[in-house]
Order: structure tokens, then sequence, then C-alpha cells
């Protein structure tokens, strides 16, 4: 599928012989974005789907970091980093040691905007329908999981799954909640924001808000009782320890927020369209980029920076561009630019286009 510029009619159901003739169309005829599908069919020409004769499809997992309760892209460097995270996490927490996926099946790319995709083509799982795609997903969310029912389990060194998620998320939430009970105003948010969303998505009643949040904080600063709950006796909270209980679920170093942060539509779907590898993201300019797993970890020193590799366009050439929104931030290789409404930058035609694409910038003449 092919998205012209100016928004016209995307053009779809096109197919080709090789890559020459793809090439050739999109000299021709120059477009907005580029997709492929991740279905395989007998007759992809045929324009009526029913035609078209389904054989199976890649899974997909698509990773958006402005899809993250609590997080704005008007950050954009600290929402990069947050969802790489979340890409890396999903894999090697989720993917790799749930459900066995082998790396030589896995293609990853940065997807040129807002995050990462994640293809996987084991043949083995392409006739999957959508409803054990969703599964999987539902999985990942930690969706029927209970949290009082792994603690057990969870004290032993060897818990493996679910088990040790949530052995790492009582230490992780006590610590967040330390940061809390000490100020941080910005944490307390993120966090209200993750639990709510995961009791909304589960039809979950209880203690969820702020307030609620701060009083577990302070509770858990008594020596004895934080004790007691690492030691997985969560009664010591009174009613307060079903809230840990959710908050370990909603956690986002245990479960990655809304289900890994992958869209569950792109998920679930056997007949998507994904941005295809090599072309520019018409919404930034910036280039969807393939590279190696190993290089999503965000802790290796040769990690996948994509506000540097996903740049495509010149960084030689100075224009000159008003800011039109408030507080952005946003880098380009280690040019960071924090800027404001009426803000006039020179910056080089990768940086202006970035910002002009997002609607962040005018041209100045």
């Amino acid at each position: 599928m092919f998205i012209p510029f100016g928004g016209g009619t995307p053009i779809r159901h096109k197919a080709f012989s090789d890559m020459t003739h793809v090439r050739r169309f999109v000299c021709e005829r120059p477009q907005h974005s580029c997709f492929y599908s991740t279905a395989y069919w007998r007759k992809p020409h045929e324009l009526k789907m029913a035609e078209k004769d389904w054989l199976g499809a890649d899974l997909i997992f698509d990773l958006d970091g402005d899809h993250l309760p609590g997080v704005t892209d008007k950050d954009f460097p600290s929402m990069i980093d947050i969802i790489q995270e979340q890409a890396w996490s999903l894999w090697n927490d989720f993917l790799e040691p749930d459900f066995g996926f082998d790396e030589n099946y896995l293609q990853v790319t940065f997807s040129g905007h807002r995050g990462f995709h994640l293809h996987y083509r084991d043949p083995k799982f392409f006739h999957l329908d959508s409803e054990a795609r969703r599964e999987l997903v539902s999985h990942i969310r930690g969706e029927g999981v209970e949290v009082s029912d792994l603690l057990e389990r969870s004290r032993n060194p060897d818990a493996k799954g679910w088990a040790k998620r949530v052995a790492n998320g009582i230490t992780s939430v006590i610590g967040k909640l330390d940061k809390i009970h000490n100020g941080d105003t910005k944490l307390l948010a993120s966090v209200t924001a993750n639990l709510q969303d995961m009791m909304d998505r589960e039809g979950m009643k209880g203690l969820r808000g702020k307030a609620s949040i701060e009083k577990l904080s302070e509770l858990l600063q008594s020596p004895n009782r934080r004790e007691r709950v690492i030691d997985g006796r969560l009664t010591a909270l009174n009613n307060h320890g079903i809230l840990l209980q959710n908050l370990i679920k909603s956690d986002t170093s245990v479960v990655l927020g809304n289900a890994g942060e992958t869209d569950e539509v792109v998920t679930i779907d056997t007949r998507r369209q994904i941005r295809w590898p090599g072309s520019l993201h018409g919404k930034s300019g910036m280039k969807v980029t393939e590279f190696p797993l190993s290089r999503l970890d965000p802790d290796k020193s040769d990690s996948f920076d994509c506000l540097s590799e996903g740049i495509a366009l010149s960084r030689n050439e100075v224009v000159k561009v008003e800011m039109l929104v408030d507080d952005s931030i946003s880098r380009f290789d280690n040019l960071v630019v924090e800027a404001s409404t009426g803000d006039v930058i020179e910056i080089h035609e990768a940086g202006a286009t970035f910002l002009v694409l997002k609607g962040w910038a005018k041209l100045v003449r």
C-alpha cells in the first residue's frame, strides 16, 4: 500500500514481480508513506480480498511510545528511550523465554517515528488466527494473572515466567514507592496512570488514585512492615495489600505497560499493512531502519540510536523554522533542541523536516 502526498486515496492491491519494478514505481511516483502486507497471498494482485486466497501472516509487534500512560512525545528523546526499553523487554522477558521464539526468524526495525516493530516470521506460526494471536497479547499483558497466587513461587530462586516477574515487581514497585514518598510527583503521576489503565482494561475495582498510592508509600516506610511485604506477606498492608498487587501487575518493568505497549490491533490482524523498511516515515522524515536484535538492548555500549541512525536527510544545509508548540524537546545526533512557541531556530534540513512534519514548526522564508 502507498499513501500519496497531499492526502490522496491510498494505492492498494499492488503486486510486483521483483524489486526492480518496486524501485521503478517509487522513483516515478514518489509517495508520502510506503507499506507492505504482512500476510501471504496466493493471488495478491486480485482486488477483492476474498479472491486473494490468504495463506498465512507474520506475527507483528508494534510498539509506540505515545501509547504509554503518562508519556508524551513532546519530550521525544525520553519517549524513545522508554519505548526502546519496552521493546527489548518484550523480546527478552516474554517472546523468547515464554514462547520460545527464535531470533533467526526475527526482524527488528525502528518505525521511523515513535517506536519499534518486531516482525516474527517463523512459518509454524503463519496459520494462527486472530484469536490465537490475541492470546499471546493477553499473556504479555498479564490478563488473568493473580499476583497472590504467585507469591509463594516467586520466592524460588529458579522462578520463571510470571512468578519471576512478580518477584522482580515487588522490589521494583517498592523502589518506586520510596521515590514517591520522597516527593517524586512525576513518577507518582506515571505510576497512577499505569495502574488506572490496567484496572480499567480488566474491569477491576478498588484503590487506584494518587492519595491511595501515597498512603501505601507511607506504610512501607515501617521497617517491620516492609520486611514482611518483601517476604510476600502482603496482609501486613491490610486493604492496601490489594493495591500493591495491582501496582506489581501494572508496573512497566514487569508487564511492559499495555501489553508490552504492543498495539494489540496490529498483532491480532492477519492482514496487516506495516511500514516498509528503508522507506521514509511521512510524519517525521526519518527512515524505517532495520538493525540487529542485540542492538535493541538499551544497556549495551553499541545500543541502536534511532535519533542518529534513523536520520536520512541532509545535516548540512541550514534553514530557519519558527516553533508552533510549547515545551518540545527533540534530538538529532548530539544536537538537542528545546524550544517553545515563537522561537526561531536555525537547524539542518533533517531537523527542520522532522519539526515541520510533526506540526511543531513552520519554515521561515
